[in-house]
């Protein structure tokens, strides 16, 4: 499929400027070159364009708030100046699989100042002596390089789930109300029981001055019997 009829297939009766996600992967570029993502998509977070048959980032737009670009798996060797002016707050590029052979092809990416992950598995310039160490002193603001930073450290995998958790502290206060609740159901069913028993012992009582008659009336018909007789 061509790039440009998936992308309207992924707008979805959108307007582009209400994307903040796109993905593309495994369609056709015509030429080669980044096509039908244009500056209407100006809240465009995330870029996924892997595997489409790009050559060439020279065409990609200005999107100012992008920070996640994915284009492994393509035929990009160099031209990435425009991605300073065009994306400046860039923080991970995935460039994976691409025809990346030379130190010197990554220099634009210096202008990247808030470039903290940079992923170039499978790139030519990954067989170079000393290569992690060259990028991380080429690229200082970058963190972690194919997903380890300079003390091997992997990058933490990010959480989705906190968002969605609720504010700090919310856990301790459901464990609060659960233990509350255990706590008030067993005072209740003590309290139940409790009062089970006073409800008996108090049936008792009322019970005992008509046991008491009904012996009395018993004993006065017996004497009446003996003083018939």
């Amino acid at each position: 499929m061509e790039m440009k009829k998936r992308i309207s297939l992924e707008l979805r009766n959108r307007s582009p400027a209400e994307v903040r996600e796109l993905v593309v992967d495994s369609c056709r570029s015509a030429d080669g070159e980044v096509e039908g993502v244009t500056e209407e998509f100006s809240a465009l977070e995330v870029l996924s364009m892997v595997n489409v048959g790009l050559g060439s980032l020279a065409k990609l737009p200005a999107l100012p708030k992008l920070r996640k670009l994915e284009v492994s798996d393509n035929s990009i060797s160099g031209g990435l100046d425009a991605l300073a002016e065009k994306c400046p707050n860039l923080s991970y590029l995935n460039l994976s699989g691409n025809h990346i052979k030379e130190l010197s092809s990554l220099q634009p990416l210096q202008n990247l100042k808030n470039l903290k992950s940079l992923d170039l598995y499978s790139c030519g310039v990954t067989a170079a002596d000393g290569y992690r160490d060259a990028v991380f002193r080429l690229l200082p603001q970058v963190v972690y390089l194919d997903g380890f930073d300079p003390d091997d450290n992997e990058v933490p995998e990010s959480n989705d789930e906190d968002d969605e958790a609720g504010p700090p502290g919310d856990e301790d206060e459901d464990e609060d109300e659960e233990e509350g609740s255990e706590v008030g159901l067993s005072y209740l069913m003590k309290e139940g029981i409790q009062v089970s028993l006073a409800v008996v012992s108090s049936s008792e009582d009322d019970d005992a001055p008509a046991q008491g008659e009904k012996r009395k009336r018993d004993a006065d018909d017996e004497g009446d019997d003996d003083d018939d007789e």
